[in-house]
């Protein structure tokens, strides 16, 4: 297992994963006959992300006694991430979820088989002190929020006691809608989640639903006014927007991709090189900018992780 010498990890992170198949042709999921099986959750993608820069990573979930829990472990074995705090629930199955195949650049179509899954009941029970305060960061997206009551209560203790324990975190929305009660709530309980955090970073679209503001600096003030010492807002083809507890505030280009593949893992992708690039003591433009670079190597791929770099294919960017 790779870890520090001491025992200490970069960060750490909670979520599920779910056995992915990807259709082989284009059209309607009902007439695809073939499928790749890929993992996903974009928790996990994020340690995925930041093992293959280097950094010491910890995933915490649960997973059913089954092929797909398997597959999980042995990813998370591949990909060198801690998963000593990964639980085999027997009592409950793995998600997994369809996508089709989509050539023209736009969303492809997802359809999720995870209701009642091992990692909906992840709870309290599932945060080890030790091992969380063994961390130097914590990241949360709102998808783990999003799957169960008892999952969003673990998240929120995680935040509050490596807050307590000092400890930076980051926070990305990664909102959900089908998977909560109404969007008020929704916005409610994220909300909640990301004034725990140093780094906020929502999608443009995103922050409107969940601030009710459209421009990107009233987005950050909402953020900013909590505690928050840094929102940064993924606005699209313009890149990101970004403002500081101190003021400080800019825009950072996009990197232009003519081959869009697959959108999905994109905000991830941006969220790896954020987190790893601020966890280096680089500035938060440097960071922005290895964010923006890794979620454009993201969507040329079909996987939700398959285009994360390693650090000698990412340079000294």
């Amino acid at each position: 297992m790779t870890m520090h010498e001491n025992g200490t990890l970069d960060a750490v992170t909670i979520g599920e994963a779910m056995a992915m198949f990807i259709a082989s042709d284009t059209g309607d999921l009902a007439a695809a006959e073939h499928f790749t099986k890929r993992i996903a959750g974009a928790e996990l993608n994020v340690a995925i992300g930041l093992a293959r820069l280097g950094l010491k990573v910890g995933w915490v979930s649960r997973v059913g006694k089954d092929s797909f829990g398997r597959f999980t472990r042995q990813q998370l074995e591949k990909e060198g991430v801690d998963s000593r705090q990964v639980t085999t629930d027997p009592r409950y199955a793995t998600g997994f979820q369809l996508k089709s195949r989509v050539e023209d650049g736009s969303d492809p179509l997802v359809e999720y088989f995870r209701k009642g899954s091992a990692a909906s009941h992840l709870s309290v029970e599932d945060f080890n002190r030790d091992y969380f305060g063994s961390a130097r960061h914590l990241h949360l997206s709102g998808v783990a929020a999003a799957i169960s009551d008892s999952s969003l209560a673990l998240s929120k203790h995680a935040a509050q006691e490596m807050k307590r324990m000092g400890k930076t975190i980051s926070f990305d929305p990664n909102l959900r809608p089908v998977l909560w009660s109404s969007e008020r709530e929704m916005a409610t309980q994220l909300n909640t989640l990301a004034g725990y955090a140093d780094w906020v970073m929502p999608g443009i679209s995103e922050g409107k639903i969940l601030t009710g503001y459209a421009q990107p600096e009233a987005i950050a003030d909402f953020y900013l006014a909590m505690g928050v010492k840094a929102v940064i807002i993924k606005t699209g083809c313009e890149g990101a927007w970004y403002k500081t507890a101190e003021g400080e505030k800019g825009q950072v280009e996009a990197i232009k991709t003519a081959n869009v593949v697959d959108t999905v893992g994109a905000g991830d992708g941006f969220a790896v090189g954020v987190i790893s690039a601020l966890l280096e003591g680089k500035t938060l433009p440097q960071a922005i900018k290895r964010g923006n670079r890794i979620g454009s190597l993201a969507i040329q791929v079909s996987g939700d992780s398959e285009g994360l770099p390693t650090r000698a294919a990412l340079g000294d960017f």
